[in-house]
């Protein structure tokens, strides 16, 4: 491999390509798509509501094929689901197919359909007939991958296999111009018959060459004739047939009928009938029908299921504005619960503490308040509060994990400020806790190793990111000779929420614009996930003041830099530039380096469980199967452990083994030293992560590494190091036979692939001394 020399500073690097999240995760984005009309809008509404009750926990984009809606339909669209995309059809496209009634909705729809080929946006669309409804779970049909899925169907005396009409899976590779270029050739060609079966031009091209799905999922009405009862397997009910059901349905089809009308139903009583669904229930159709509820009933319920859709959205203001709009009773223990916790999370801390006061009155919710009251001393900087509040949760619930790791924080709390403030820098991180994730852990010693050897409080005064920066601390700060913020991906909106600044440190701007010493912002990532957002106007003023007021301002890799210049103005981008995080330069940075003479015949598998949804959408089923057959087949190269960043790192092993009966010893590397932490991953051969610090710790101890991409900064790092090959999605179709190839290729010849880890390294290393020369001027020492 040739070394690409990697730009320094105020690199404006463009990255080639799609920089969308989903393409650098290979996440798979999936759609429903109708073609609808006026006539057929009746039967349109009752789909969406049965899709709705019937599926209350799937809540995918759903694109509305039209040639022409009136306003008051697209409002009734728009108010049954919450992530409707409306797109009209190229109607003059198709004139060259006609060859029946272009007014009659059969011919239409059967020209119209046509243009769900021309989607490029999803790489899985699901077609649903407007005189369908559903009955039963179809996350099945979410999951499917590959090929065209549709329900074979067979007329008499015709054995020719076509498929059904009205229900199609469609996957990516069916989504394209070449697609759509021998449609256009059939439909143009007459090669179909139309009047037979309206899925003609399709069925002409595929010539039964499909995948097979169960009948369940497009049971035609006339297997009910003669008044039989709908099957109770049945997932997908199709009206089939010229007598529609909002036409007042056909004779001898009654109990069909009145499936239909089940569904045929006013908003109110749809968000009554989803609210009555309970648990789970997705949060995007809890929050879209919830707040209409609530608005309308005031119930309290249905206000904190709503608030807790919102705060795990990450949307804590919107929680706040549900659960202030009904009245909570005092006795009512767990929407004050919620509530406190949005307040909090608005930073809005005396009017948490209220609500989760009165919350604490019931044994069941008790714990998690008392470990969110302890939460609120702990910020303040109250340690002997939050111990008090901690053990209370602990003498309710003795196993309460929360509440366990706030009275940690408070026990033994290292002494502060050994050295004289003058020769001081202060330092602003993420401090984890023991048993916390050890990529965090090791992360502020490595950034403290890129300005001193010296790592402990002679030369460093702690900032812990998550506390309320203060009147006191801002006058520590300010007693030092400069200060360092830096120790994760501190840019995401969720891991310890506030209001002052929308991102992980815990400041007012006010206070932020009294520091009075040299700001240097090293190494810190913009981490949101695919599907994950920040609330804007306050992450983007606090960002810019921090630009602003900062001396030196890096990140750790192009595509943070990328995110964070298009939320500043143009005049400050210059001064966001390229620093790589400081664990990959570890073996410049740990005083007297020893690579290893031999190592370990081990390749370490790590997964990471936090955000599961959004890492894996509906793959996880798919993920967990092509790990267990790559884990046999690496097996064959060198023995496959698991290392577990944190404690959820090991559900991938538990998971394999219940499901798939494939062991793997686990290696609990939460629970270790930052010296334990770098020597393991020195010592092994290869390193198979998908935490961002499973990839960057062992890189660089040295160690080959594959990543398994769930998240774009994955993506982003792998780009910055010229190496996009050591990637594979999680998601990827040949996720196990891509895996078990490239460690058969990085380990052929392990020598020379550590080479170029080395010479990777290197190139990040230059990036590195050349803005320690600036940070030397703007900090001294």
């Amino acid at each position: 491999m040739t070394t690409t020399p990697i730009s320094a500073a105020a690199d404006s690097r463009p990255t080639a390509g799609d920089d969308s999240a989903r393409a650098l995760t290979g996440k798979r984005r999936v759609a429903f798509a109708s073609f609808v009309d006026e006539n057929y809008l009746p039967g349109f509404l009752v789909l969406l509501r049965s899709l709705a009750l019937s599926n209350p926990d799937v809540c995918e984009d759903f694109i509305v094929l039209h040639d022409d809606l009136r306003p008051a339909s697209v409002a009734a669209i728009r108010a049954l689901h919450p992530r409707v995309q409306f797109r009209r059809v190229d109607a003059d496209h198709y004139d060259s197919y006609v060859k029946g009634d272009q007014d009659n909705y059969l011919v239409r729809k059967a020209y119209f359909i046509l243009d769900v080929f021309r989607i490029r946006d999803y790489d899985t669309v699901i077609t649903l007939d407007t005189d369908m409804v559903v009955l039963g779970p179809i996350t099945e049909l979410l999951a499917l991958r590959e090929g065209l899925a549709a329900v074979p169907q067979f007329f008499y005396g015709d054995k020719t296999r076509m498929l059904n009409s009205g229900l199609l899976v469609i996957q990516k590779e069916y989504l394209s111009d070449e697609f759509c270029a021998k449609l256009d050739e059939i439909g143009r060609s007459g090669r179909y018959e139309l009047d037979k079966h309206d899925q003609g031009i399709l069925n002409a091209l595929l010539d039964g060459d499909f995948v097979d799905l169960d009948p369940k999922y497009n049971y035609v009405k006339r297997r009910l004739s003669g008044d039989l009862p709908v099957p109770d397997e049945t997932a997908i009910l199709h009206f089939t047939g010229r007598h529609k059901p909002w036409q007042g349905g056909e004779y001898g089809y009654s109990q069909a009928q009145a499936r239909w009308v089940e569904f045929d139903i006013t908003d109110p009583e749809l968000h009554a009938a989803f609210i009555e669904k309970g648990d789970p229930a997705h949060p995007d159709l809890l929050i879209h029908y919830g707040t209409a509820h609530v608005g309308r009933t005031g119930d309290v319920d249905t206000a904190r299921r709503v608030g807790l859709a919102h705060i795990g959205a990450g949307d804590y203001q919107a929680a706040v504005d549900i659960l202030e709009q009904v009245h909570l009773p005092i006795d009512e223990a767990w929407p004050h619960e919620v509530y406190g916790n949005a307040l909090m999370s608005v930073s809005r801390y005396e009017e948490a503490r209220a609500h989760l006061l009165l919350a604490t009155a019931a044994p069941n919710r008790a714990a998690t308040a008392f470990s969110r009251l302890a939460q609120i001393s702990w910020v303040h900087g109250d340690d002997a509060g939050a111990q008090k509040y901690a053990l209370a949760g602990l003498g309710v619930d003795p196993t309460h994990r929360a509440s366990r790791i706030w009275h940690q924080r408070t026990v033994g709390v290292p002494a502060q400020s050994a050295g004289s403030p003058e020769d001081q820098l202060a330092h602003v991180a993420f401090y984890m806790d023991r048993q916390g994730n050890a990529g965090d852990k090791l992360l502020p010693e490595s950034v403290r190793l890129a300005f001193d050897p010296d790592t402990g409080g002679r030369r460093w005064h702690s900032v812990h990111a998550h506390r309320l920066f203060d009147e006191a601390a801002l006058e520590r700060v300010n007693a030092r000779r400069g200060m360092v913020i830096g120790g994760g991906g501190l840019f995401i909106p969720d891991t310890m929420p506030n209001g002052n600044s929308a991102w992980q440190w815990n400041v007012p701007d006010e206070l932020l614009n009294r520091i009075d010493v040299p700001i240097a912002v090293y190494a810190v990532g913009f981490n949101a996930f695919d599907g994950q957002s920040y609330r804007a106007e306050r992450f983007r003023s606090s960002l810019r003041l921090l630009v602003e007021r900062s001396s030196f301002f890096g990140l750790r890799n192009h595509g943070s830099i990328a995110k964070v210049r298009s939320m500043l103005p143009e005049r400050l981008h210059d001064k966001v530039r390229f620093q790589p995080c400081p664990t990959t330069v570890t073996r410049q940075l740990v005083a007297n380096w020893q690579d290893p003479a031999s190592r370990e015949d081990t390749i370490l598998i790590n997964a990471a469980y936090d955000r599961a949804g959004l890492r894996f959408g509906h793959d996880y089923g798919y993920f967990l199967a092509q790990m267990a057959k790559a884990v046999k087949d690496l097996g064959k190269l060198a023995e496959v452990k698991c290392v577990a960043h944190s404690l959820d790192d090991e559900k991938l092993a538990f998971d394999l083994r219940r499901e798939h009966g494939v062991s793997m010893p686990v290696i609990p590397m939460y629970d270790f030293e930052n010296d334990e932490i770098r020597d393991l991953y020195a010592r092994t051969k290869l390193v198979i992560g998908m935490r961002g610090h499973a990839g960057m710790i062992p890189f660089g101890c040295g160690t080959p590494i594959i990543s398994l991409i769930s998240h774009p900064k994955m993506t982003y790092f792998l780009r910055d190091i010229d190496r996009p090959e050591w990637g594979v999605s999680v998601h990827d179709r040949h996720l196990a036979d891509r895996l078990v190839e490239r460690s058969r290729d990085l380990l052929a010849d392990h020598a020379k692939t550590v080479a170029d880890v080395h010479g990777r390294q290197q190139e990040l290393w230059k990036v590195t001394e050349a803005n320690a020369a600036d940070l030397r001027t703007i900090l001294g020492g």
